[in-house]
């Protein structure tokens, strides 16, 4: 099998803003609230961090302020994917030297490519640079799908890391894990699913709720992998209503509310995102306070 960057579960984590910048302080404060809990990885500058806002002197003083700061302690994954391949070789170019122990690359988007153009994307990429790139197949937000035969074409490249499978279709997540076992990782990118893809061998878990609830997250996985099937799925079962409310509009506009609930941020989002709408957050600071939380509100 390729190199396997983390087992386990990656945080897709938010980047707190303020009205005209980054939030440093809070992105401090985030990581280190994930590291206290038990988190394997975390993802900086992904979907749910917002990278398609950000600039590029603010990505790099991210990558550069994250790396410092998660120091060695988990596995650093910086997103680099572009709809402009070019763009994204020198994205990876940068995380590689800024210190990320993996890619996490989206498949293009809005100028949609065939799946043998999904090929050459992730070959040209895998091609310029040395560490292991995670694909991220997320179709209902990029109208690319990743089909399995292609992905185990992927595959085959020696710096291609794994799959963050967020199709939402089991019956073709069921066949992409087919093809790819014993070449490179699959990872779930939907908490829904969580623990239905670690029972068909997905290596992990790349979440959105795990930024509210990294400890209860990551032990899904922890006790799946320990054997304790009965615990894990009381455990995931446990969160389904909480994994809800971060989905209630588009992400990551439901999570970054909740962080902000907990303290853990502003939860500013930026344009064209909006602000989460009363009744969602109503009904988000119910489902936080009996899931144990105490919130700022």
């Amino acid at each position: 099998m390729n190199k396997v960057i983390f087992k386990g579960t990656c945080t897709a984590a938010v980047t707190p803003f303020t009205e005209d910048g980054i939030d440093f302080d809070a992105l401090a404060k985030q990581i280190e609230y994930q590291i206290s809990s038990g988190i394997d990885a975390l993802c900086i500058l992904g979907t749910t961090g917002e990278a398609p806002t950000v600039s590029d002197s603010e990505y790099e003083s991210i990558a550069k302020f994250a790396y410092e700061k998660i120091a060695g302690r988990v596995k650093f994954i910086l997103g680099s994917g572009s709809n402009c391949t070019k763009k994204a070789i020198e994205k990876s170019q940068f995380a590689q030297k800024a210190g990320a122990d993996g890619l996490l690359v989206v498949t293009p988007y809005y100028n949609k490519c065939t799946q043998k153009g999904l090929v050459k994307y992730y070959n040209d990429i895998c091609d310029n640079i040395d560490i292991p790139v995670l694909c991220y197949n997320v179709p209902a937000r990029t109208g690319v799908n990743i089909l399995p035969a292609t992905m185990a074409e992927i595959a085959e490249h020696k710096n291609i890391g794994g799959i963050k499978e967020a199709c939402g279709n089991m019956e073709q997540i069921c066949e992409t894990a087919r093809l790819i076992r014993g070449k490179t990782a699959l990872y779930s990118g939907d908490d829904n699913l969580n623990l239905a893809m670690l029972s068909i061998g997905s290596m992990g878990l790349i979440s959105v709720a795990s930024n509210v609830a990294p400890k209860e997250v990551s032990m899904v996985a922890k006790l799946y992998f320990e054997g304790k099937n009965r615990e894990a799925t009381e455990l995931q079962e446990r969160l389904l209503p909480l994994i809800d409310q971060m989905f209630t509009e588009v992400n990551p506009i439901p999570v970054k509310k909740a962080m902000e609930l907990l303290g853990l941020g502003s939860g500013i989002v930026r344009a064209p995102l909006t602000e989460l709408e009363p009744e969602h957050t109503k009904t988000l600071i119910s489902t936080l306070k009996s899931f144990g939380f105490e919130i700022n509100a």
